[in-house]
């Protein structure tokens, strides 16, 4: 009996008229995404980074090039508020430098340095690998599948298309 399976004979005893069989979906998606964040949590407090940051620097690599701080919160799912504080932070470290293009100077865009590469290119990977490890059991059709079938659940949360 795994933990979200506890959960449900725990609930079934206080609320016996509650269905919890999404909980054998939702839940499980919650505490594998908690572990795996944990872990990769784990492994950047060594380079005092976060998760969230290690989520905006990878924005920006994705992207190839600098980015609004607008594009940045569409991007990351993250507020706008928590964006900026995070810029901030990772500006002062050097990961991130703040320009005002020439073509356009109504806003600021946002571009990784040389270090902040450097960083994504080391810790994305590693957090890759630990993916692929969690699914380690499944074999390639059924991987396909889990995501295919996640991906029609997310598809119903987030129809938006980036």
């Amino acid at each position: 009996m795994d933990y979200i399976e506890r959960v449900r004979v725990q609930w079934a005893e206080r609320l016996p008229g509650v269905d919890t069989a999404p909980a054998e979906v939702g839940a499980r998606v919650r505490r594998i995404a908690a572990l795996l964040d944990a872990a990769t949590e784990a492994d950047l407090a060594g380079r005092d980074l976060t998760r969230p940051e290690l989520d905006l620097l990878t924005a920006l690599r994705r992207a190839g090039r600098p980015l609004r701080a607008g594009e940045i919160t569409t991007m990351t799912g993250a507020p706008g508020a928590s964006i900026t504080k995070r810029l901030d932070r990772l500006a002062r470290a050097g990961l991130v430098e703040r320009t005002v293009p020439e073509r356009d100077r109504r806003g600021v865009v946002v571009a990784l340095t040389a270090a902040g590469e450097r960083l994504v290119d080391e810790a994305f990977p590693r957090q890759v690998d630990r993916e692929r490890d969690a699914l380690a059991d499944l074999d390639e059709t059924q991987r396909a599948e889990l995501g295919r079938l996640l991906a029609v659940v997310l598809h119903r949360l987030d129809p938006v298309d980036y």
